[in-house]
């Protein structure tokens, strides 16, 4: 039977690296603060141009997660190849992403279609769910509600969803 004999230094090594001395090489900055507060009744213009119409679900929870907040109206402008998924023609293939859109509508979200976009997509207004309004031309509309007070909002159809364990895959739960 072999011994284990364990250095000094190596001894110090296990002893001085525990998750204290972890904690502090991972944390050189510290922690963050946390600062909680009500926000002012804020009425808000999101700007939509999503090539893939699915991305709908991301600018929904963007939307709704904007909404409670801020208290405020929240105008949608739909001006890219998203606006395929409002097409009534396109109700079976989009339905999951038109449902929560018509969900938004109902409490109160407006949906305004670029009419520039809408005909360079080969569709007529009435081709279109009847929550939305087309309006002439999109960027000219978030412009319009900017200058009506409105503040822009890019929702870049980026979800953060557990972007954690893309690094720290061991860290998610089962």
């Amino acid at each position: 039977m072999k011994k284990l004999v364990v250095s000094l230094p190596l001894a110090m090594i296990i002893t001085t690296s525990g998750p204290t001395a972890w904690a502090e090489e991972m944390s050189p900055y510290g922690t963050a603060s946390v600062e909680m507060r009500e926000y002012p009744t804020i009425d808000a213009v999101f700007d939509a141009n999503y090539e893939d119409p699915n991305k709908l679900d991301i600018l929904y929870s963007f939307v709704k997660n904007t909404s409670v907040p801020l208290k405020g109206h929240m105008v949608v402008v739909t001006h890219g190849p998203e606006l395929r998924a409002f097409a009534k023609e396109n109700y079976l293939k989009y339905q999951g992403v038109v449902d929560k859109m018509a969900e938004l509508s109902e409490a109160g979200v407006e949906f305004r279609m670029c009419n520039n976009a809408l005909r360079a997509a080969g569709y007529e207004p009435e081709d279109m769910h009847g929550f939305v309004t087309v309006v002439p031309a999109g960027f000219p509309e978030i412009v319009y509600l900017q200058h009506q007070g409105y503040e822009y909002i890019n929702p870049i159809p980026y979800s953060v969803r557990d972007v954690r364990y893309l690094d720290q895959p061991q860290l998610k739960p089962d």
